[in-house]
């Protein structure tokens, strides 16, 4: 696994432990699949946007944002 890939599966260890956090009645099946499923997923495995090289939190407000109001633009 090379460097780019590793943080970009950090990524979505660390937002599906984010979405945890915010809802316990998530198991880590469901957080991941909402990840998995998401737009922002689609962005940070995409290494042009480098979404992968932010901060876990800055990250999950988009993700967030995109649960509560539907696809990002």
């Amino acid at each position: 696994m090379n460097e780019k890939t590793e943080m970009m599966a950090d990524m979505v260890k660390n937002l599906a432990v984010l979405l945890l956090e915010q809802n316990n009645e998530l198991s880590m099946e469901q957080a991941l699949s909402q990840i998995f499923n998401s737009d922002t997923y689609q962005k940070i495995t995409d290494e042009r946007t480098r979404l992968y090289f932010q901060s876990p939190r800055y990250v999950f407000s988009f993700l967030e944002d995109e649960l509560k109001n539907g696809k990002l633009s």
